[in-house]
């Protein structure tokens, strides 16, 4: 996997080289065609001069120039050398220039059949660009036009040594000047995307010093490129929630410390007592019992616990069913109806008996289990218990409410809390974890539905919202 800067580079300079190539092209093909264009002007030039001055004797059907064109010095043979040779038009040589000597030109028509342009190398290796006209000769005493010969082919070619040469030295120029352009901007490009880079090193400078021990900080904003400031924000964002979870868990610790330290130091105080001296089997067994009844509130607040583990790392399986509300409320009442009866406390199911949500039971179960032993716990002597439930838009809403509520508003949203209890004194310590909300709200997440609490007066009530499917 390449590094940003890396492929920042490579983008750059790759880009870069595309345009370079595309505009030397572009620069190539024009001027190769403006020199290519005067350099046929100059061949039609001579190849019109050279025509207008050929001449036909009608008596002796001889032909000859006007003027003597052997004598132009580029028609005489030399470096520049020019040539030009004459043909009939079935072919029959007629003239060609002294620089030529026993060579010949190759003779090519016309495509319109009035001038044509090729290029192509001499026999002497000289690489030439010629153009073939064909025209009628001028008669010297044209007297009778039925006697005019057949059109002339005249074929003028001109050496592209120098030609061919200025379009290799711009081919070598745009060469050197494409590389040297490509080097300067990987220099350029290079400081560019270091000093464009900064800000990243700057924040993961910034990243290195944060550890467990100062979640407080925060990554400054100040001078970021607008491409970072998101990632600053979210960065942020994610510290917050890092010092969010690892306050729960310094908090979580200390309250398991708590609740397990206080019915330790019950059970440690009840084994010291029966060993101060010798009892009868009678103290004894009251001594062991009371000890078995902080040992199985240590385990049930244990398996609770791990019940909170393993829903927060899935391991909880689900299988959902056809569930009617009403009877299952009325089986988890069932618990806590003789510690209800005997704090004259009234439960009412008010839950359709039909009404029916497909879910999975054993969660439903501990759900309303956890509910109706808060309520039942909390409920003031002679209060009420109440279960509802109706269908909404999206789900099935189930509210447990209760008599005796003490909470204020702003205490209602803690009580989802592990170990929150109302009473800040903690004197239920060993009887009452604060755990069982918890658990509920877990659930009811896992059943992909969502839970709240509200107080009104003396009402404490638990809203249960749950899709229908």
């Amino acid at each position: 996997m390449w590094s940003l800067k890396s492929r920042l580079m490579y983008g750059m300079i790759s880009g870069m080289t595309a345009l370079l190539i595309g505009f030397n092209l572009i620069v190539y093909h024009i001027i190769s065609h403006e020199l290519f264009s005067q350099f046929d002007a100059s061949l039609k030039s001579a190849a019109n001069l050279i025509s207008a001055s050929v001449e036909q004797d009608d008596k002796e059907n001889k032909f000859d120039f006007e003027f003597n064109i052997e004598r132009m010095p580029e028609f005489a043979g030399g470096k520049k050398s020019a040539y030009y040779e004459l043909w009939s038009s079935d072919g029959v040589p007629i003239r060609k220039s002294p620089s030529l000597g026993n060579d010949d030109i190759v003779r090519f028509a016309s495509a319109d059949k009035t001038r044509s342009f090729k290029s192509f190398v001499m026999k002497n290796g000289r690489p030439v660009r010629a153009i073939a006209i064909s025209f009628q000769p001028h008669i010297e005493n044209d007297s009778n036009a039925a006697d005019m010969p057949h059109s002339l082919v005249l074929v003028v070619a001109r050496d592209t040594g120098e030609l061919l040469e200025q379009l290799r030295f711009l081919k070598y120029l745009l060469s050197i000047a494409s590389a040297g352009i490509l080097g300067l901007a990987y220099a350029v490009a290079g400081i560019v995307v270091r000093r464009g880079l900064a800000p990243l090193g700057t924040v993961a400078e910034q990243i290195d010093s944060i550890s467990e021990d100062n979640l407080k900080s925060r990554i400054a904003g100040e001078d970021l490129p607008d491409e970072i400031v998101p990632i600053q924000r979210k960065l942020n964002n994610l510290l917050e929630r890092l010092q969010a979870s690892f306050e729960r868990e310094r908090i979580f610790n200390a309250n398991v410390a708590h609740e397990l330290r206080t019915p330790l130091a019950g059970m440690r105080s009840i084994i010291d007592v029966a060993l101060t001296r010798y009892r009868d089997s009678e103290e004894y067994r009251c001594a062991l019992s009371e000890s078995l009844s902080v040992v199985n509130n240590m385990e049930e607040m244990v398996s609770r616990l791990l019940m909170l583990a393993r829903n927060e790392s899935g391991q909880t399986a689900l299988t959902k069913e056809q569930i009617k509300l009403a009877p299952m409320v009325d089986k988890c009442w069932e618990a806590f109806a003789g510690k209800a009866a005997e704090a004259e406390i009234v439960f009412a199911n008010r839950i359709d008996a039909n009404l029916v949500c497909k879910s999975d039971a054993a969660g439903l179960s501990m759900i309303f289990s956890n509910l109706l032993n808060n309520a039942a716990e909390y409920t003031n002597r002679g209060g009420r218990i109440e279960a509802a439930a109706q269908k909404t838009e999206h789900g099935i809403e189930i509210i447990f409410e209760n008599t005796g509520n003490q909470l204020t508003q702003q205490q209602t949203q803690m009580v989802f809390d592990c170990f929150w209890q109302g009473d800040a004194s903690r004197s239920s310590t060993g009887v009452h974890f604060g755990l069982g909300l918890s658990l509920v709200r877990q659930m009811v997440e896992l059943l992909g539905g969502k839970i709240r609490a509200e107080v009104s007066n003396d009402l404490f009530s638990i809203h249960i919202y749950l899709p229908l499917i």
